[in-house]
């Protein structure tokens, strides 16, 4: 990490700064429908988000934004047998999900994350949170503006303000991926890259195809149903080469393509 002063954990409610989490969520996925409540090691993949969101200890709050889509009354479900709250919005407008979730759950910042990562480290999550919190006057920081995390890995925080600012902003893709108005237009918004070595972006550690699946299940497997501190598991990785060239060459899915 550089360019930031060290700062330790924020807890939940200290000062009464108010971080929100918000877990993105749906069972349409073109590559791999249902992935979001696929089980690994008998928990979902979007129970293993929600339980790495809730151990950073860093969230006054935590709510899933799912569609108003008859096919995501399942993921519905499973938040009420996780306890954790719902917000229904629109299928493609996943920028309005979120600005709707924000407001039926205030904060002052939005942490965002996505339902297909299921090997999320919640010491990286709490580390963005207080680094976001070292530097005032912040809109927007993330991990994956100069990326060094596998992906998959990545965290994202946004003020509460500059989230309603882009729901009324953003137009096309970007309502889809939610905060990239914000870091395409740095002249806009005040936004930080948060940087951690060494660099192990190479590895591809999120949910989108079978062959990602496979390699999911594999660390499970190994692992357990607990989550995994990012240093333990590329360890592990590197001695694993056959596990990293599962999906290796898997294109992810460009910004306007979302």
């Amino acid at each position: 990490m550089t360019g930031v002063p060290a700062a330790g954990p924020t807890p939940t409610n200290g000062s009464g700064f108010r971080i929100v989490g918000i877990v993105q969520a749906r069972m349409g996925s073109s590559r791999l429908p249902g992935k979001v409540l696929r089980p690994l090691a008998g928990r979902s993949v979007l129970g293993r988000v929600v339980r790495a969101a809730r151990d950073s200890g860093v969230l006054a709050d935590l709510v899933v934004a799912t569609s108003t889509d008859a096919v995501d009354d399942a993921v519905v479900a499973e938040c009420a047998r996780l306890g954790v709250a719902c917000h229904r919005g629109p299928v493609d407008d996943v920028l309005g999900r979120f600005v709707g979730a924000l407001a039926a759950h205030p904060g002052d910042a939005v942490m965002r994350f996505t339902a297909d990562c299921p090997l999320l480290d919640p010491e990286i999550i709490a580390l963005v949170a207080s680094v976001y919190r070292a530097v005032p006057g912040l809109d927007y920081a993330s991990t994956s503006i100069a990326r060094t995390l596998p992906r998959g890995l990545d965290v994202e925080i946004i003020a509460a303000a500059t989230l309603r600012t882009l729901g009324r902003l953003a137009t096309e893709h970007h309502r889809v991926h939610v905060t990239s108005y914000a870091y395409t237009h740095p002249e806009l918004f005040r936004v930080l890259g948060v940087t951690l070595t060494p660099d192990r972006s190479a590895l591809r550690l999120t949910l989108d195809t079978e062959r990602d699946w496979a390699l999911v299940n594999a660390v499970v497997d190994h692992f357990g149903d607990v989550s995994v501190p990012l240093a333990t598991l590329a360890e592990w990785l590197h001695g694993q080469p056959h596990l990293r060239a599962l999906n290796a060459d898997v294109r992810q899915k460009q910004l306007e393509e979302c």
